[in-house]
């Protein structure tokens, strides 16, 4: 790059010139990036030949007439032309000034205006001696390439500018080839009718010799070039024009810090960005273009990409974010190059469907088979991740319709496998069916699994489910373990994770769908062992239960109502708690707080019966009250607490219901009162 930027330096630094020279490069390549960003700062810097030189740049794209030419460098050596004037100077349909315009700086005496419709020729108020000329877009220009090239010639050949043309000639050759087609074709055909050379009956005559051997195809093509042999004007025209023509390829490394630099604001992004800086060079490279346009337009796609996923799945790693930045390019080249119809993927609709079809193009080869096998190796040749497909995306880039249902169906599908495969063995034992595992994988999650059972990481009612399982796996021979051995390796186990564990309320529904063996001794022993440790885990529970719903007082009476109702309303809080504390807690309440408290409590007891492990407490509760109040002057508080103590009080009147009696102590008594 610095190289080039030195050639084009060389050039300007001639005395004498009489030919341009000439950038040639890809659409999209970063020519016109190179010009504004190295090249122009570098001339118009730079001390050459005791001037310095300003340039003029000029996009020739949609130019229609040589006059908008002129009119471009007339407004580009104009800087501080007038906005409204300048605008309509820009308009391209313009011919004339209009009065108004005149009136507005007095035009006409500063520049020797004529009549205010007379048409303008621009070119009289040029001054560029030292000047650097740059036409971008040849290619582009709605006028005759050859009357371009012409009209850039008068600055280059008679006034020795400094002149330089940015261009595609490989796209500008298909142009001059592919202009009025039908109208060569058929001035040709008639020619070559009338010339003879095409007859109803195909036929070989001594005098046609190799001539009449070529198909009429060829006979048209080559009396179109003969005809309209524009190819060869344009290089007789170049060859006199242009001194020196160097290709531009661009120093990916240069051109992407530039364009990563539009991400600033998103300091999360450019940081992924520059961090993955080799995997866009990479995947760019192996589009086989050079075109920076659609790299950029993947780009802004992936930054809604990433947003979006960031923003609804937080903790996704960086291998998926990869992996989509790696697809979001590949498939932009691959559509947007033209190198595949939009619809080439249209109809593969999830991962696991790509990678069938991936496993299936090994066998199949019809076309959709072989490109996915192309697409795949090419663009994961050495980024090997399971990812290698998003159906959001490739919708995405073929309709430009951001479609949230198919994004979270994907990105579902991904967090399910990855939590998959970060998924301890012994949670893969307790929730997949066994037969799901592998076979070269079963030895080491069951021996993954023992080391957690022995160390105490699961919860006690996992413990239980396991020992079921590992029972099952020894009736089938599927694992050579003494059962004594297990037995013990679960209780110390189970007996570890006591201090840890949550209690199970229902171990008949945890253990639903788990019928692989009939109940035995050992297992009646093992289900014994569990129920005795999950009463103890029980009571430490509900201290835990208390302790949070009641250190939400004062702060947050409403979240507090709110948790209770909705989760503990059958736990028997008030036991759990130091009610001394509690009261404490209930005086740094306001006073509709304290109302609010009240009717909670009112409203709790109507729907527990059974208040017999809360009775003691409840009391201890109510004396705490009356001390408070006993001797102080009545105030709003000391009134709503004693309201309060009347709640209290009809909590602990009330009829205590009776404990049900089991069926044997009721016949033990019938037989007593017989006797």
């Amino acid at each position: 790059m610095d190289e080039l930027v030195e050639s084009i330096l060389d050039y300007i630094r001639k005395p004498y010139t009489d030919h341009a020279i000439m950038i040639n490069g890809e659409w999209g390549s970063g020519k016109t990036y190179f010009w504004n960003n190295k090249v122009k700062s570098k001339i118009e810097t730079s001390d050459i030949n005791g001037k310095r030189y300003k340039t003029i740049y000029m996009s020739l794209y949609g130019i229609s007439n040589l006059d908008d030419i002129s009119k471009k460098i007339f407004i580009e050596m104009n800087p501080n032309l007038n906005k409204s004037i300048k605008k309509v100077l820009e308009s391209r349909n313009i011919s004339s000034i209009p009065e108004y315009v005149k009136t507005g700086i007095d035009m006409a005496n500063s520049f020797g205006f004529m009549q205010m419709n007379e048409k303008i020729d621009y070119s009289k108020f040029f001054d560029i001696d030292d000047k650097v000329l740059c036409f971008d877009d040849l290619e582009r220009a709605n006028v005759d390439v050859i009357d371009v090239l012409g009209y850039i010639n008068n600055f280059v050949e008679h006034d020795h500018i400094k002149t330089i043309i940015i261009c595609n000639e490989k796209e500008l050759s298909k142009k001059l080839k592919s202009t009025n087609v039908e109208m060569k074709t058929f001035i040709a055909t008639y020619i070559l009718n009338h010339e003879g050379k095409i007859k109803p009956e195909e036929h070989n005559s001594e005098d046609d010799g190799e001539q009449e051997d070529k198909p009429m195809v060829e006979l048209i093509e080559d009396k179109i070039e003969h005809i309209f042999d524009k190819a060869n004007d344009y290089e007789r025209i170049k060859e006199k024009l242009i001194g020196e023509t160097f290709e531009y390829i661009p120093e990916f490394n240069y051109i992407i810090n530039g364009v990563l630099m539009r991400y600033e604001n998103n300091p999360e992004l450019i940081k992924f960005l520059r961090k993955n800086s080799a995997i866009i060079t990479q995947t760019f490279n192996r589009s086989g273009t050079r075109n920076l346009r659609i790299l950029k337009h993947a780009l802004n796609d992936f930054q809604k990409i990433f947003e979006t996923t960031k923003r609804y799945y937080p903790t996704v790693d960086d291998v998926v974010l990869k992996s989509l930045l790696i697809f979001t390019i590949a498939i932009s080249f691959e559509i947007k190059a033209g190198k595949i119809t939009k619809d080439k993927l249209k109809d593969i609709n999830s991962l696991e469907e790509y990678k069938m079809i991936l496993v299936a193009s090994k066998v199949l080869k019809d076309n959709r088979q072989f490109y996915i096998k192309e697409f795949d190796n090419n663009y994961y040749f050495t980024f090997k991740t399971d990812y290698r497909f998003f159906k959001f995306v490739e919708k995405y880039v073929r309709t430009r319709i951001f479609d949230m249902k198919t994004f979270k169906d994907d990105m579902d599908g991904i967090v399910k496998e990855k939590t998959k495969e970060k998924m301890p063995s012994y949670k893969r034992l307790l929730t997949e069916d066994y037969w799901k595992i592998e076979d070269n994988e079963f030895n080491n999650v069951v021996t993954e699994t023992l080391e957690d059972v022995k160390a105490g990481r699961l919860q006690l009612v996992e413990y239980f489910k396991l020992y079921v399982i590992f029972n099952f796996f020894i009736q089938k021979g599927l694992i050579d373990i003494d059962m004594e051995y297990l037995k013990i390796t679960f209780i110390n186990g189970m007996n570890i994770a006591a201090a840890t564990s949550k209690y199970c309320d229902n171990i008949e529904a945890y253990m639903e769908g788990t019928n692989l063996v009939e109940m035995d001794d050992n297992i009646s022993y093992m289900l014994e062992h569990f129920n005795n440790l999950n009463l103890q885990t029980k009571e430490k529970d509900y201290i835990e239960i208390a302790r949070t719903l009641f250190e939400m007082i004062p702060e947050n009476v409403e979240r507090m109502s709110e948790e209770f109702t909705e989760k503990y309303l059958d736990v028997p809080i008030m036991k759990y708690y130091n009610m001394n504390t509690l009261f404490e807690r209930i005086l740094l309440l306001g006073n509709e707080d304290i109302v609010y408290l009240k009717d909670l409590v009112t409203e709790r007891y109507k729907n527990v019966k059974d208040i017999s492990n809360e009775e003691r407490n409840i009391k201890l509760l109510k004396q705490a009250m009356e001390e408070y109040i006993r001797g102080k002057v009545p105030t709003i508080k000391i009134i709503l607490i004693q309201d309060f103590i009347k709640t209290l009080d009809q909590i602990l009147l009330r009829p205590k219901e009776k404990p049900r009696r089991g069926r044997k102590k009721q016949t033990e008594e019938k037989k007593t009162e017989t006797a």
